[in-house]
């Protein structure tokens, strides 16, 4: 008989991990192993084993399936992975309607629901049950003899959109689930997917590293991830499923509807007498292997104490993993509900309590246009300014022109504002119903705002650019990119003395840098004789940074801070770059046709190399000094990534530790890639790695080994 005690579970896991093959006698073992630690991982959040364990017991199954594809069930975890594209979503019909919930928003409108509920009842007073509302997109699965048959989008509530495929990307889904033992044969659940709040910033980090807009809230993400064509791309999202709801049960041939129960067929005593309450519904789904909210659930009588947890839990919602909207009060008992019923829009036996809302309406002003380090153009919004979720908001970017389009904005529309992931200030749409007439369209400019040169946009780009290395704004970016820690880190310096400097004229370039008038200096105020010596000590320790970051600090366009590693790593003094091709760069790791066309272009402009030459005057070093000791080390020759969280070293750290190795830093996964160390949270750059044979992944402990062996 299986078992579920994780110490026995560990040990049968490796038992598995140390074999090549499998046959057909283990491969129900194998699946249900799979099944256990996915739940452990993803439902629990309490994992027994490493990612990279779990990925080799996989690819066991995997190879298995590959060799005898008639071993292939519905249920195998091979089978979330999606081969083909959704054209179309077929519309199917909910087995139960999902309705919309009544709301309140304070205290009153709660106390008033109770008062109906215990009319309804015929109660003194009833249990509740109170959870989070969380803010995704709702969901619907239907399993048949323990099997995942149909997921659908909740569509108007009646009708829907079949995302079976999709949905079996969401790893808190099973594919099966023992229902059987409930003595239940057919079952709707209700639910919801969300993204998040890790997951969704760092999506919208990938966006903003391609100059894309930010996704507003995790809501939007979940949702329009469930009606992508691609089930591969779903599965790169990290979605979770919670699932809340019970809404249709059958035990052959008699069946039991919760939502619309029938009075004239018999409901089955398994599920009534073993499941009276909605709380033990979801404990039910939980012990199943479904990630219902049983931890955050609380079950109260009397509407009271239902109030002081909503006003409790309000507070808290900063502090929860997920973005939640609300509670939702329900009666626990299932055999009340019936009685108490529903309308055509809601069930009279739950309610839901609103928070206050982080979205707020305002004027839009006008639009800005600023110039970035590399000559992007961003547009800003200017309104009026507004109170979202604590932070008052004013301006507002718009990130590129396609955007002011897609979303119909006009100077002097009222527009609805969101703090997206609670932090990034978003403009959601326009209201246009709300026009009069006397709005204005925003013009793009065709020449770049601050130096008038004309603008310019790369084939298959969303970004207007000013290519005018001389102008004033860039100049000014690339001096405060130079200073910043992740490059020159000269200390005391910052935004705001650069733009403090530039105005007085005090700064003109990079080079003046290292040649500020610091008598002049003396006489504003905050810069007394302490000040002035920290800010000179400061400049002169950059002369002596590395050569990778100057070539970092030198701002070139897709030359992040690995990308600077490797490009210095390869030559001894940084003019010899004034002789490579594209070609040649190319056949640098980590270096693709866009960044060799960029370098090479660098290299090529005299003004760049008259720059230079004066840094290398002013006293910066140019030669990189560890060219001499580079090849040296028991991991020479050999490439590292790094992905997700590590627990017992920071990234920084890890990457110092292969480079003191002789190891190479790169910035993504390619065919030159040797080792992906993978953390906690680990994304899309270890699914891709999973493709290319040739790239060992190892986990956090398996690096620090791999070094230790090495020195």
């Amino acid at each position: 008989m299986a078992t579920n005690d994780p110490k026995k579970i560990l040990e049968e896991t490796k038992k598995y991990l140390a074999i090549h093959d499998i046959d057909e006698t283990l491969l129900p073992g194998i699946k249900r192993l799979l099944r256990y630690h996915e739940n452990r991982y993803y439902v629990m959040n309490e994992p027994l084993i490493t990612d990279f364990e779990y990925d080799q017991l996989y690819k066991l199954l995997e190879k298995a399936e590959k060799t005898h594809p008639d071993w292939v069930t519905p249920d195998s975890p091979t089978q979330r992975v999606g081969s083909s594209l959704n054209n179309s979503f077929t519309k199917v019909q909910h087995l139960v309607p999902m309705l919309s919930l009544e709301n309140s928003y304070n205290a009153d409108d709660l106390n008033d629901w109770d008062r109906k509920a215990k009319e309804l009842s015929g109660l003194p007073e009833i249990e509740y049950t109170v959870e989070p509302k969380f803010d995704g997109a709702s969901i619907s699965l239907i399993y048949e003899n323990n099997h995942l048959e149909r997921s659908a989008t909740r569509g108007d509530g009646v009708v829907g959109e079949e995302i079976t495929r999709n949905s079996k990307q969401i790893r808190t889904i099973p594919l099966s689930a023992d229902f059987a033992s409930y003595g239940i044969e057919q079952i709707e659940i209700r639910g919801e997917v969300l993204m998040n709040k890790t997951s969704f910033k760092k999506y919208n980090d990938s966006l903003a590293e391609q100059n894309l807009p930010p996704l507003a809230n995790p809501r939007n993400a979940a949702s329009g991830s469930l009606r992508m064509k691609d089930p591969k791309e779903v599965g790169k999202r990290g979605l979770e499923a919670f699932l809340y709801h019970v809404s249709f049960v059958t035990n052959s041939p008699k069946h039991l509807d919760i939502d619309n129960p029938t009075p004239d067929i018999e409901k089955p005593t398994s599920v009534i007498r073993e499941l009276p309450t909605h709380s033990s519904m979801l404990e039910m789904l939980w012990e199943l292997g479904f990630k219902s909210p049983v931890k955050e659930m609380k079950v109260f009588k009397g509407i009271q104490s239902v109030i002081d947890y909503c006003l409790e839990f309000e507070q808290e919602r900063e502090n929860m993993p997920y973005e939640i909207d609300g509670m939702v009060i329900k009666v626990n008992d299932l055999a009340l509900q019936d009685k108490m019923g529903q309308t055509t829009h809601h069930p009279r036996w739950a309610i839901a309590y609103k928070f206050k809302a982080r979205q707020s309406t305002s004027k839009l002003r006008a639009v800005e246009f600023q110039v970035g380090r590399t000559g992007s153009i961003t547009p800003v919004a200017k309104i009026d300014p507004v109170l979202i979720g604590g932070v008052t908001v004013g301006s507002i970017s718009l990130f590129n022109e396609d955007v002011i389009k897609e979303k119909d904005l006009m100077i002097g529309d009222s527009v609805l504002v969101e703090r997206a992931g609670d932090v990034i200030p978003y403009i959601v749409k326009s209201v246009a119903e709300t026009r009069d007439g006397s709005e204005q369209p925003i013009v793009f400019p065709t020449s770049c705002p601050v130096c008038e040169s004309k603008l310019f946009k790369e084939e298959g780009e969303a970004v207007w650019r000013c290519v005018n290395i001389e102008c004033p704004a860039q100049v000014v970016e690339r001096m405060i990119h130079f200073v910043s820690k992740d490059a020159m880190d000269i200390k005391s310096f910052g935004e705001a003395n650069v733009r403090k400097f530039w105005e007085m004229g005090l700064l003109t370039d990079i080079p003046s840098i290292y040649k500020l008038d610091f008598d002049k200096i003396g006489i504003l105020d905050g810069f007394g004789k302490k000040s002035i010596d920290n800010l000179t000590a400061a400049i002169e320790a950059s002369k002596q940074q590395p050569l990778h970051r100057l070539i970092f600090g030198l701002g070139i366009r897709y030359v992040g801070e690995n990308t600077s590693k490797v490009l210095a790593n390869t030559v001894s003094n940084i003019f010899e770059y004034k002789n490579y091709t594209e070609e040649q760069l190319m056949e640098l790791d980590d270096v693709g046709a866009k960044v060799a066309k960029s370098v090479n272009a660098f290299f090529k402009n005299e003004q760049n190399i008259h720059m230079l030459e004066e840094l290398e005057t002013l006293g910066l070093q140019m030669n990189n000094v560890k060219k001499e000791t580079m090849g040296e080390g028991g991991l020479s020759g050999q490439s590292f990534l790094f992905t997700g969280t590590m627990n017992k070293l920071k990234r920084s750290e890890a990457e110092a530790m292969a480079e003191a190795q002789g190891g190479k830093i790169l910035s993504g996964v390619s065919s030159k890639l040797n080792y992906l160390v993978v953390g906690d949270d680990a994304g899309s750059k270890l699914e891709k790695a999973k493709k290319i044979n040739t790239i060992k992944i190892i986990s956090e402990d398996q690096f620090i080994e791999l070094v230790s062996e090495k020195l």
